[in-house]
């Protein structure tokens, strides 16, 4: 018996010997395949890529393919060339320029064992103009099975992989520092996970160098497909980097009325972004700021009109995206309506569908019919639309679904009858809204199910892709639905070519130019351009424009950023001085204001009770309308809603914001040296239901 049981054991002993280095060989023979090149394609052949003729001149981009079905894109020992130049030259970087004379070329690209090819054409493009036909270059893809690149890549992704690319979790902070630089645990997590993006925060891009830097880090840690680089660079009150331009933001732009400077201040965002690596912009918002009370969208805003609104934003996404940056509108299907915080509680908007088609989704269904690339869901509820209702997991209260987890919201709505079919993407998963009512596997799941394509910051990264792999594996969610959505993220990943690089252009370089690009000055004088035509003279019984000589004394007072209007003031009138309280004045201060020839009160309110007239501030500047014997000029400083607390003040200016680019207009404003032009973009209510001033409203010099 002993000597069977000795026998058996140094059979199976020999059986691992020699299993084990095959098992090792079919591992190593696996990881060679998948990094194995078997084509070089032209990204522009793909049917997803855009292609964009500029200035009769094209970019082309080589992309290997690898047995896995993972592409990456190549640069080096690449041979270019043109079959007719007299139609069109290439240069060895892929660079296409048309000679302007009419006909066909082929672009070939070669890297010495493989071949692509695209035909690009100069011809008519049957537009009459005076009798003739205007030319043009075009680029005309190839049809091969070879360019289901997206396809085959899914093909072969493991399941992990594949709910990885549906993850983007933020690291803020790392064992309670900051996260400006690239730590090895979070390179780990990356490649562990398959991530498909990340998205930062203001903690982590503190310059320029810095944060192309960390955005170059995380690229280099994926290591199959470019990571979404994502952030909230929507302006105004929500600005990220801190080394950017600091655009005035969206109801500034609103009240300026101008769709150019919406474009351009897009444009200068999706410019500097991209010169970051930072690839897509949860922006521009769209929704309705039809309900003063809304704590959290206001001047998030473009304003009050769905139609205002919907120019704007789409103004703002054309020239975001003509940067190569994606763009997000959010928050679908409407956040404007609100009176509670998401941050902080689940709200709820409960008109029908009649009314949500004609004001909040009004933006949202001209900005898809506009291509924008993605939309961001709203942890809303909106009864009309799902009247489900699920056990609250805070307290076992019956509550109604959000529009986040919803089937009927997200599939039914968005998908079916508004006809959406681009990226979709959740609000953050760690807000209340979600996390004291749903576990944060749970919210997940439901989310993928409702039809999300990104899961935004969902609460413990492990369990949450762990839970989403048991729902697939038990049948709960089909695999073919978590396909539909990795189509989704690989189609936006391609069309703007955020593309994992053989060779990625050296981070000396990208700091070099990103340098030279954010902040830049041409992006300065929109800034400044905005914050002059975005001021709103409401009122003004003949205090402005001051016209006082360097005798005369003007007072400013105020609590919240005093110091930077007090600061704007100042360069103007130096005879300036600036009481900083947060309530009523003392008889030393009322003393300084007395012998003023101005004053000037600077309110801050981003809530309901913020502009109450029994908050302190509210009752400052009542007692300055009272007591001065000056006239008192009102600057609200954030809400244009302030003078809601103080209607009887002399003059009162709506600035939209805190940037300095906004002080510094309304400065020039109060003294004549900026005609205030901004038009009102939301209705400010009064008394009995009646509006203190209307949409559209203001006046000039």
């Amino acid at each position: 018996m002993k000597a069977n049981f000795k026998l058996s054991f140094i059979i199976l002993t020999i059986i691992m010997l020699i299993a084990s280095p095959l098992t090792y060989t079919n591992n190593t023979a696996k990881a060679a395949e998948d990094e194995s090149v078997n084509d070089l394609i032209l990204l522009e052949n793909i049917p997803q890529a855009t292609v964009q003729v500029t200035n009769n001149q094209v970019d082309l981009s080589a992309l290997h393919m690898y047995s896995d079905g993972h592409f990456k894109s190549t640069t080096e020992n690449l041979t270019w060339e043109s079959t007719n130049k007299n139609v069109a030259t290439v240069n060895q970087d892929g660079e296409v320029t048309f000679t302007e004379q009419p006909g066909r070329s082929f672009i070939t690209v070669t890297d010495g064992t493989y071949e692509d090819r695209i035909a690009v054409d100069y011809k008519p493009d049957n537009t009459a103009n005076k009798g003739k036909s205007s030319f043009s270059g075009k680029v005309v893809k190839q049809e091969s099975d070879r360019y289901n690149v997206i396809n085959n890549a899914i093909e072969g992704m493991t399941l992990k992989e594949k709910i990885g690319q549906m993850l983007m979790p933020d690291f803020r902070n790392w064992d309670g520092e900051n996260v400006t630089e690239m730590l090895p645990e979070i390179e780990q997590t990356v490649k562990e996970y398959d991530l498909g993006g990340v998205i930062l925060f203001r903690e982590n891009v503190v310059t320029t160098e810095q944060t192309a830097k960390l955005v170059s880090a995380y690229q280099e840690a994926s290591e199959k497909y470019g990571l979404l680089m994502t952030i909230d660079q929507e302006g105004g009150i929500v600005t990220r980097l801190q080394s950017g331009t600091d655009f005035p933001g969206n109801m500034a732009l609103g009240a300026t009325r101008s769709t150019d400077l919406s474009n351009d201040v897009g444009k200068a965002i999706g410019e500097e972004l991209n010169s970051l690596g930072i690839n897509m912009n949860l922006a521009p918002v769209m929704d309705v700021n039809n309900n003063p009370d809304n704590p959290v969208i206001g001047v998030r805003s473009f304003g009050g009109s769905p139609e205002l609104v919907a120019d704007m934003g789409i103004a703002y996404t054309k020239g975001l995206q003509s940067t190569g940056v994606a763009a997000t509108a959010k928050h679908f299907p409407g956040h404007g309506d609100t009176a509670v915080d998401s941050h902080l509680g689940l709200p709820e908007v409960p008109y029908d569908k009649e009314r949500l088609m004609d004001v909040e989704l009004f933006p949202f269904q001209k900005a898809m019919e506009a291509n924008i690339d993605a939309i961001m869901t709203a942890h809303v509820t909106f009864p009309k639309i799902d009247d489900t209702k699920v056990i609250s997991k805070k307290d076992g209260t019956e509550i109604s679904l959000p529009a986040t987890l919803s089937h009927k919201v997200l599939t039914g709505l968005m998908r079916e009858e508004m006809g959406y079919d681009g990226l979709i993407i959740t609000d953050a998963l760690n807000m209340n809204a979600i996390t004291e009512h749903f576990g944060s596997v749970d919210a997940v799941i439901r989310a993928v199910k409702a039809g999300t394509d990104i899961v935004l910051m969902p609460v413990g990264l492990e369990k949450v892709a762990d839970g989403l792999l048991n729902a697939v594996e038990t049948g709960e969610i089909s695999e073919e639905r978590i396909e539909a959505s990795v189509e989704r993220i690989l189609t936006l990943k391609v069309k703007r070519k955020i593309i994992k690089s053989e060779s990625p252009t050296p981070v000396d370089e990208i700091v070099e130019n990103a340098e030279e690009v954010v902040g830049a000055e041409q992006h300065k004088q929109v800034e400044t351009e905005v914050a002059n035509k975005s001021i709103t003279l409401l009122k003004n019984d003949n205090a402005l424009p001051l016209d006082l000589s360097n005798d005369e004394k003007v007072v400013v007072v105020g609590n919240s950023f005093v110091d930077s209007l007090y600061n704007a003031v100042s360069k103007h009138h130096p005879n300036t001085e600036v009481i900083q309280t947060s309530g009523p004045l003392n008889d030393e201060q009322l003393a300084q204001v007395q012998d003023a020839s101005a004053v000037v009160a600077g309110t801050y309110t981003y809530n309901v009770s913020g502009r109450s007239e029994d908050s302190s501030q509210m009752q400052m500047v009542n007692q300055l309308i009272e007591e001065a014997s000056s006239p008192v000029i009102g600057v609200g400083i954030r809400n244009p809603y302030d003078i809601m607390a103080y209607p009887e003040i002399d003059g009162y200016l709506a600035q939209y914001g805190f940037r300095d680019a906004s002080f510094e207009a309304t400065a020039a404003s109060l003294f004549g040296e900026n005609n205030p032009t901004g038009l009102l973009p939301v209705t400010i209510p009064g008394e009995n239901g009646d509006a203190l001033f209307e949409f559209g409203y203001g006046l000039s010099y």
